[in-house]
């Protein structure tokens, strides 16, 4: 078999599957069918890092065409192939917490988790190599459908209420918006393929234009603009490593990368900056950031805290795909990697913490890092690159949202980014100084042992991530510039 980048293109879809068939094979024996998911993950990374490093050739594989200009196709890109590289990086990672967090807690139906993480990740993979609109719909959808039983994963009451509301929400603006969106924009435009430039300047007017918008900005539910959010907070009733799937390595990535993409290849960053539904839903974009920070602030559980956290920094990307110039663009597809390292690192922490000492609310963490103190210490990691501190990663994003806010006339969103820091400062330090400088507790809450030792070494190892992608974010920038240019040719 001759190695192509078509049948690279394939592989990335089909490892996250043929993962899932090593876990079914071995599902009575937990260290055959761990392997499995852990080779399927290095596997996909080594796929993946081979087409970032092709991407600018546009591979591309057509498999059905249902009508003239709707067709079933995966394309390379290199805003794709960068999300594709999140993604099966930090698979990797996530199924070494898994292992440990899934263990350490005696967690049922483990072999039916990994299995929906497999499938997971391989919708991920459809979204990341969609080629057009109506491809990237059908993985969209297979997202919700697999990562609804993880949600729904402990059984209770509690779990499936939470899950029927994620569900529910997901359903209904994915097709009664986004899919009515679809076919508009076939309707108009004649193709949904995703093309340099856009293909809806000089397909329909400005006012269709901006109906359009919003059906795509509201219809897009996982990039959980408010007020379609309710969503995540209530999908918190997973297990950790499903929460970690959900805000950093697949699910919310998923939504604002295909608002992204959308803004950028549907409708083109020129016609965008004449819309001026695009300077509304900016304005609702600043508001989410400012608004889920706040809420944010007043949740004692750990987990729902950094859930109304994932609100607001998923809104930065939506606020780079409105104001539409290249820096902002930039920062918002920075945003995508960044977030995901700092994010990570958040719910890994909270869930070894659980893990550990079986605390859940942020009262319960007095003096707790002096038992847990790598854990603690990752933690703080993470806070300090989503607030936005250097050497970390999380600094990037928001210097460029910054210069695109300025380059955009709209200054004003430049205290809203400023305003969003200090927010983030204000319910994310607490917890790192409440578990490291007050007085520990006593008896040791710890128990004997400590958590396994997979759970503390996963955050630390993002955590570590976080600041090698500071340093290293020079060719991130070079290799996703082109993509917010005019000269970029398709």
């Amino acid at each position: 078999m001759t190695w192509t980048p078509e049948l690279a293109l394939g592989l990335a879809l089909a490892l996250p599957l043929l993962g899932g068939v090593g876990v079914l094979a071995f599902g009575g024996q937990p260290n055959l069918r761990e392997a499995a998911t852990l080779v399927s993950a290095i596997a996909l990374a080594v796929v993946v890092a081979y087409l970032v490093e092709i991407a600018p050739t546009h591979p591309t594989i057509t498999l059905a065409e249902f009508a003239p200009g709707l067709t079933l196709t995966f394309t390379l890109e290199p805003l794709g192939a960068v999300f594709a590289m999140v993604a099966s990086g930090l698979w990797i990672v996530n199924s070494l917490f898994s292992i440990g967090y899934m263990r350490g807690n005696n967690e049922k139906d483990q072999t039916r988790f990994y299995l929906c993480f497999t499938i997971a990740i391989a919708s991920a993979m459809g979204i990341a190599l969609a080629g057009n609109l109506l491809t990237l719909f059908f993985f969209y959808e297979a997202l919700t459908l697999s990562t609804y039983p993880l949600v729904a994963h402990k059984g209770d009451e509690k779990a499936r209420k939470g899950a029927s509301i994620y569900l529910g929400i997901l359903l209904a603006t994915s097709i009664g918006l986004l899919l009515p969106a679809v076919f508009a924009v076939w309707h108009f435009a004649g193709t949904t393929d995703f093309t340099a430039g856009g293909v809806l300047g000089d397909a329909v007017s400005i006012t269709t234009g901006g109906v359009l918008l919003f059906l795509f900005a509201f219809g897009i539910g996982k990039a959980a603009l408010m007020p379609i959010h309710p969503w995540l907070p209530n999908a918190m009733v997973a297990p950790t490593p499903v929460s970690a799937l959900l805000h950093a390595v697949a699910v919310v990535k998923a939504g604002v990368f295909t608002m992204l993409k959308v803004t950028t290849y549907i409708f083109g960053a020129e016609f965008m900056r004449a819309l001026p539904a695009a300077d509304w839903i900016a304005w609702i974009a600043g508001a989410s950031i400012l608004l889920a920070s706040l809420i944010a602030m007043t949740k004692d559980n750990l987990k729902a805290r950094l859930a109304y956290s994932t609100v607001s920094q998923l809104s930065y990307i939506t606020l780079g795909a409105m104001l539409a110039s290249p820096a902002a663009m930039l920062g918002g597809a920075l945003q995508i990697v960044m977030h995901a390292f700092g994010k990570i690192t958040l719910f890994m922490g909270a869930g070894a913490i659980y893990t550990g000492a079986k605390k859940s609310e942020i009262s319960q963490l007095d003096g707790l890092g002096r038992y847990m103190p790598v854990t603690f210490v990752a933690f703080g990691i993470g806070a300090l690159s989503i607030i936005g501190v250097p050497p970390f990663g999380g600094v990037w994003p928001k210097i460029f949202l910054m210069e695109g806010a300025a380059a955009s006339g709209q200054p004003w969103l430049i205290a809203v980014l400023i305003g969003s820091t200090l927010l983030n400062i204000g319910y994310l330090l607490p917890i790192v100084l409440r578990g490291l400088l007050r007085p520990a507790p006593e008896p040791c809450p710890v128990k004997p042992g400590g958590p396994p030792a997979l759970v503390y070494i996963a955050p630390a190892i993002t955590a570590a991530g976080t600041i090698v992608l500071f340093f290293l974010v020079g060719p991130i920038i070079d290799y996703l510039s082109p993509v917010f240019t005019t000269e970029m040719q398709p």
